[in-house]
Protein backbone atom coordinates (compact mmCIF):
# COMPACT_ATOMS: atom_id res chain seq x y z
CA UNK A 1 0.00 0.00 0.00
CA UNK A 2 1.35 3.43 -0.95
CA UNK A 3 2.01 5.57 2.14
CA UNK A 4 -0.34 8.52 2.51
CA UNK A 5 1.16 11.90 3.35
CA UNK A 6 -0.17 13.96 6.24
CA UNK A 7 -1.69 16.49 3.85
CA UNK A 8 -3.36 13.74 1.80
CA UNK A 9 -4.78 12.26 4.99
CA UNK A 10 -6.15 15.63 6.09
CA UNK A 11 -7.62 16.27 2.67
CA UNK A 12 -9.41 12.92 2.86
CA UNK A 13 -10.74 13.71 6.35
CA UNK A 14 -11.92 17.15 5.20
CA UNK A 15 -13.70 15.69 2.18
CA UNK A 16 -15.30 12.93 4.23
CA UNK A 17 -16.74 15.42 6.72
CA UNK A 18 -17.85 17.70 3.90
CA UNK A 19 -19.88 14.76 2.57
CA UNK A 20 -21.21 13.72 5.98
CA UNK A 21 -21.96 17.21 7.26
CA UNK A 22 -25.64 17.33 6.38
CA UNK A 23 -26.31 13.86 7.77
CA UNK A 24 -24.46 14.59 11.01
CA UNK A 25 -26.36 17.83 11.48
CA UNK A 26 -29.70 16.15 10.78
CA UNK A 27 -29.03 13.69 13.61
CA UNK A 28 -28.26 16.45 16.12
CA UNK A 29 -31.10 15.50 18.53
CA UNK A 30 -29.83 11.90 18.81
CA UNK A 31 -26.21 13.03 19.08
CA UNK A 32 -27.14 15.51 21.81
CA UNK A 33 -28.87 12.77 23.83
CA UNK A 34 -25.89 10.48 23.30
CA UNK A 35 -23.24 12.98 24.43
CA UNK A 36 -25.08 15.40 26.76
CA UNK A 37 -23.65 14.03 30.01
CA UNK A 38 -20.14 13.70 28.56
CA UNK A 39 -20.29 17.24 27.16
CA UNK A 40 -21.33 18.67 30.53
CA UNK A 41 -18.47 16.80 32.19
CA UNK A 42 -16.04 18.13 29.57
CA UNK A 43 -17.14 21.70 30.26
CA UNK A 44 -16.72 21.12 33.99
CA UNK A 45 -13.17 19.78 33.55
CA UNK A 46 -12.34 22.83 31.40
CA UNK A 47 -13.86 24.94 34.21
CA UNK A 48 -16.02 26.90 31.79
CA UNK A 49 -18.08 29.58 33.49
CA UNK A 50 -19.96 32.74 32.60
CA UNK A 51 -18.06 35.43 30.72
CA UNK A 52 -15.22 33.18 29.51
CA UNK A 53 -13.45 33.13 26.15
CA UNK A 54 -13.52 29.51 24.90
CA UNK A 55 -12.15 27.79 21.80
CA UNK A 56 -14.04 24.70 20.62
CA UNK A 57 -11.76 22.70 18.32
CA UNK A 58 -13.11 20.26 15.70
CA UNK A 59 -16.53 21.65 16.57
CA UNK A 60 -18.39 20.01 13.71
CA UNK A 61 -22.04 21.07 13.44
CA UNK A 62 -21.77 22.75 16.82
CA UNK A 63 -24.08 20.79 19.13
CA UNK A 64 -21.60 21.19 21.99
CA UNK A 65 -20.73 24.72 20.83
CA UNK A 66 -24.25 25.84 21.68
CA UNK A 67 -24.00 24.26 25.14
CA UNK A 68 -20.73 26.10 25.74
CA UNK A 69 -22.21 29.38 24.49
CA UNK A 70 -25.14 29.09 26.86
CA UNK A 71 -22.78 28.44 29.75
CA UNK A 72 -20.52 31.44 29.04
CA UNK A 73 -23.55 33.66 28.42
CA UNK A 74 -23.86 36.86 26.43
CA UNK A 75 -20.73 38.33 28.00
CA UNK A 76 -18.62 35.36 26.93
CA UNK A 77 -17.33 34.28 23.52
CA UNK A 78 -16.92 30.92 21.78
CA UNK A 79 -14.72 30.39 18.74
CA UNK A 80 -15.74 27.16 16.96
CA UNK A 81 -13.14 25.75 14.56
CA UNK A 82 -13.14 22.81 12.18
CA UNK A 83 -11.17 21.59 9.20
CA UNK A 84 -14.39 21.22 7.18
CA UNK A 85 -15.96 24.48 6.06
CA UNK A 86 -19.14 22.62 5.10
CA UNK A 87 -19.86 21.19 8.54
CA UNK A 88 -18.78 24.41 10.25
CA UNK A 89 -21.41 26.33 8.30
CA UNK A 90 -24.04 24.25 10.11
CA UNK A 91 -22.49 25.34 13.40
CA UNK A 92 -22.75 28.97 12.37
CA UNK A 93 -26.33 28.58 11.17
CA UNK A 94 -27.40 26.68 14.29
CA UNK A 95 -25.92 29.35 16.58
CA UNK A 96 -27.65 32.13 14.66
CA UNK A 97 -31.00 30.33 14.82
CA UNK A 98 -30.53 29.90 18.58
CA UNK A 99 -29.79 33.62 18.95
CA UNK A 100 -26.32 32.91 20.36
CA UNK A 101 -24.43 35.91 19.01
CA UNK A 102 -21.40 35.08 21.17
CA UNK A 103 -20.46 32.25 18.77
CA UNK A 104 -17.87 32.83 16.04
CA UNK A 105 -16.75 30.19 13.52
CA UNK A 106 -13.42 29.83 11.73
CA UNK A 107 -12.15 27.13 9.38
CA UNK A 108 -8.93 25.91 10.95
CA UNK A 109 -6.72 22.82 11.19
CA UNK A 110 -6.50 21.64 14.82
CA UNK A 111 -2.74 21.23 14.39
CA UNK A 112 -2.36 24.81 13.12
CA UNK A 113 -5.06 26.94 14.76
CA UNK A 114 -3.78 30.34 13.64
CA UNK A 115 -5.19 32.14 16.68
CA UNK A 116 -3.50 34.68 18.88
CA UNK A 117 -1.55 33.05 21.71
CA UNK A 118 -2.93 33.26 25.24
CA UNK A 119 -6.32 34.45 24.06
CA UNK A 120 -8.66 31.91 25.68
CA UNK A 121 -9.67 30.90 29.19
CA UNK A 122 -10.58 27.36 28.14
CA UNK A 123 -10.12 25.00 25.20
CA UNK A 124 -12.15 21.89 24.41
CA UNK A 125 -12.28 19.22 21.73
CA UNK A 126 -15.14 16.68 21.67
CA UNK A 127 -14.45 13.51 19.65
CA UNK A 128 -12.05 15.23 17.29
CA UNK A 129 -8.52 14.85 18.63
CA UNK A 130 -8.31 11.18 17.62
CA UNK A 131 -8.54 12.17 13.93
CA UNK A 132 -5.39 14.30 14.15
CA UNK A 133 -2.32 12.64 12.59
CA UNK A 134 -0.25 14.40 15.29
CA UNK A 135 -2.42 14.75 18.41
CA UNK A 136 0.47 16.11 20.48
CA UNK A 137 0.81 19.01 18.04
CA UNK A 138 -2.94 19.66 18.31
CA UNK A 139 -2.64 19.71 22.11
CA UNK A 140 0.32 22.07 21.85
CA UNK A 141 -1.88 24.37 19.80
CA UNK A 142 -4.54 24.24 22.52
CA UNK A 143 -1.86 24.98 25.12
CA UNK A 144 -0.58 27.95 23.08
CA UNK A 145 -4.12 29.33 22.69
CA UNK A 146 -4.76 29.32 26.43
CA UNK A 147 -4.07 32.10 28.87
CA UNK A 148 -1.73 31.17 31.74
CA UNK A 149 -3.83 29.25 34.24
CA UNK A 150 -6.35 28.23 31.55
CA UNK A 151 -7.78 24.72 31.25
CA UNK A 152 -8.24 22.25 28.41
CA UNK A 153 -10.47 19.18 28.14
CA UNK A 154 -10.95 16.58 25.41
CA UNK A 155 -13.20 13.59 24.84
CA UNK A 156 -12.10 10.56 22.81
CA UNK A 157 -13.14 6.91 22.56
CA UNK A 158 -11.48 4.48 24.99
CA UNK A 159 -10.21 0.95 24.24
CA UNK A 160 -11.75 -1.33 21.59
CA UNK A 161 -13.25 -3.74 24.13
CA UNK A 162 -15.33 -0.92 25.60
CA UNK A 163 -16.55 0.30 22.20
CA UNK A 164 -18.05 -2.76 20.50
CA UNK A 165 -20.14 -0.68 18.10
CA UNK A 166 -16.99 0.66 16.46
CA UNK A 167 -15.19 -2.68 16.43
CA UNK A 168 -18.22 -4.50 14.97
CA UNK A 169 -18.71 -1.92 12.24
CA UNK A 170 -15.05 -1.73 11.28
CA UNK A 171 -14.48 -5.51 11.32
CA UNK A 172 -17.59 -6.18 9.23
CA UNK A 173 -16.80 -3.52 6.65
CA UNK A 174 -13.16 -4.57 6.35
CA UNK A 175 -14.18 -8.22 5.87
CA UNK A 176 -16.58 -7.35 3.05
CA UNK A 177 -13.95 -5.09 1.51
CA UNK A 178 -11.53 -8.01 1.45
CA UNK A 179 -9.17 -6.23 3.81
CA UNK A 180 -7.40 -7.62 6.83
CA UNK A 181 -7.73 -6.37 10.42
CA UNK A 182 -6.30 -2.96 11.22
CA UNK A 183 -4.44 -1.79 14.27
CA UNK A 184 -7.25 -0.15 16.29
CA UNK A 185 -4.76 2.34 17.69
CA UNK A 186 -3.36 3.52 14.34
CA UNK A 187 -2.99 7.31 14.21
CA UNK A 188 -6.00 9.21 12.94
CA UNK A 189 -8.48 6.41 13.60
CA UNK A 190 -11.56 6.40 15.84
CA UNK A 191 -9.83 4.49 18.66
CA UNK A 192 -6.33 5.89 18.16
CA UNK A 193 -6.14 7.54 21.61
CA UNK A 194 -7.81 4.79 23.61
CA UNK A 195 -4.63 2.97 24.64
CA UNK A 196 -4.31 3.26 28.45
CA UNK A 197 -1.99 6.09 29.49
CA UNK A 198 -1.49 7.46 25.98
CA UNK A 199 -3.76 10.50 26.23
CA UNK A 200 -2.31 11.55 29.59
CA UNK A 201 1.21 11.24 28.17
CA UNK A 202 0.25 13.39 25.19
CA UNK A 203 -1.17 16.09 27.48
CA UNK A 204 2.04 16.21 29.52
CA UNK A 205 4.21 16.21 26.40
CA UNK A 206 2.23 19.23 25.16
CA UNK A 207 3.08 21.13 28.34
CA UNK A 208 -0.05 20.63 30.48
CA UNK A 209 0.10 20.06 34.21
CA UNK A 210 -2.42 18.68 36.71
CA UNK A 211 -3.51 16.18 34.05
CA UNK A 212 -6.56 14.05 34.89
CA UNK A 213 -8.48 11.34 33.07
CA UNK A 214 -11.78 9.59 33.68
CA UNK A 215 -14.04 7.13 31.90
CA UNK A 216 -17.57 8.04 30.88
CA UNK A 217 -20.13 5.48 29.68
CA UNK A 218 -21.93 6.90 26.64
CA UNK A 219 -24.48 4.41 25.29
CA UNK A 220 -26.17 5.33 22.02
CA UNK A 221 -29.92 4.92 22.40
CA UNK A 222 -32.19 4.61 19.37
CA UNK A 223 -35.27 2.63 18.38
CA UNK A 224 -33.37 -0.15 16.62
CA UNK A 225 -30.08 -1.31 15.14
CA UNK A 226 -31.47 -0.30 11.74
CA UNK A 227 -31.86 3.29 13.00
CA UNK A 228 -28.26 3.26 14.22
CA UNK A 229 -27.04 1.98 10.86
CA UNK A 230 -28.95 4.80 9.18
CA UNK A 231 -27.05 7.22 11.41
CA UNK A 232 -23.77 5.58 10.43
CA UNK A 233 -24.66 5.53 6.73
CA UNK A 234 -25.38 9.25 6.61
CA UNK A 235 -23.10 10.63 9.30
CA UNK A 236 -20.13 8.49 10.28
CA UNK A 237 -17.51 9.51 7.77
CA UNK A 238 -14.68 7.16 8.95
CA UNK A 239 -16.89 4.12 8.27
CA UNK A 240 -18.25 5.57 5.04
CA UNK A 241 -14.74 6.12 3.69
CA UNK A 242 -14.31 2.33 3.58
CA UNK A 243 -17.88 1.53 2.49
CA UNK A 244 -17.52 3.89 -0.44
CA UNK A 245 -15.03 1.50 -2.04
CA UNK A 246 -17.50 -1.43 -2.05
CA UNK A 247 -19.78 -2.29 -4.96
CA UNK A 248 -23.55 -2.18 -4.26
CA UNK A 249 -23.82 -5.94 -3.65
CA UNK A 250 -20.96 -5.88 -1.16
CA UNK A 251 -22.43 -2.84 0.59
CA UNK A 252 -25.78 -4.62 0.93
CA UNK A 253 -24.13 -7.76 2.30
CA UNK A 254 -22.08 -5.71 4.74
CA UNK A 255 -25.20 -3.89 5.90
CA UNK A 256 -27.06 -7.13 6.58
CA UNK A 257 -24.10 -8.54 8.49
CA UNK A 258 -23.74 -5.39 10.58
CA UNK A 259 -27.41 -5.34 11.51
CA UNK A 260 -27.34 -8.99 12.54
CA UNK A 261 -24.42 -8.36 14.88
CA UNK A 262 -25.83 -5.10 16.24
CA UNK A 263 -29.28 -6.57 16.93
CA UNK A 264 -27.82 -8.16 20.09
CA UNK A 265 -28.08 -4.74 21.75
CA UNK A 266 -31.85 -4.59 21.36
CA UNK A 267 -33.71 -4.36 24.69
CA UNK A 268 -37.43 -4.33 25.52
CA UNK A 269 -37.16 -0.54 25.90
CA UNK A 270 -35.27 0.01 22.62
CA UNK A 271 -31.81 -0.37 21.17
CA UNK A 272 -28.82 0.63 23.33
CA UNK A 273 -25.33 0.33 21.91
CA UNK A 274 -22.41 0.56 24.36
CA UNK A 275 -19.68 3.18 24.03
CA UNK A 276 -17.09 4.42 26.49
CA UNK A 277 -15.28 7.73 26.32
CA UNK A 278 -12.11 9.02 27.94
CA UNK A 279 -12.25 12.53 29.34
CA UNK A 280 -8.85 14.12 29.81
CA UNK A 281 -8.03 17.55 31.12
CA UNK A 282 -5.06 19.66 32.05
CA UNK A 283 -3.95 23.17 32.99
CA UNK A 284 -1.54 25.62 31.44
CA UNK A 285 0.76 26.71 34.23
CA UNK A 286 0.16 30.23 35.50
CA UNK A 287 2.98 32.72 35.03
Amino acid sequence: MTPVSTEEFKDAIRLAWDRSASGWNSHTPAIHRWLAAATAAMMDVARITEGMQVIDIAAGAGDQTLDIARRVGADGHVLATDISETILQFSKDNAQRAGLLQVETRVSDAEDLKVQPAGFDAAVCRLGLMFCPDPVQALRQMHRALKPGGHAAVLVFSEPQHNPLITILMATVLTHAGLGPRDPFQPGSLLSLGKPGLLEAHFRQAGFTAVTTSRIPAPFQLASARAYLDFVRTSASPIMQILGHLDPAAQEAAGAAKQERLDVFQTPEGWEGPNELLLAGGSKPAD
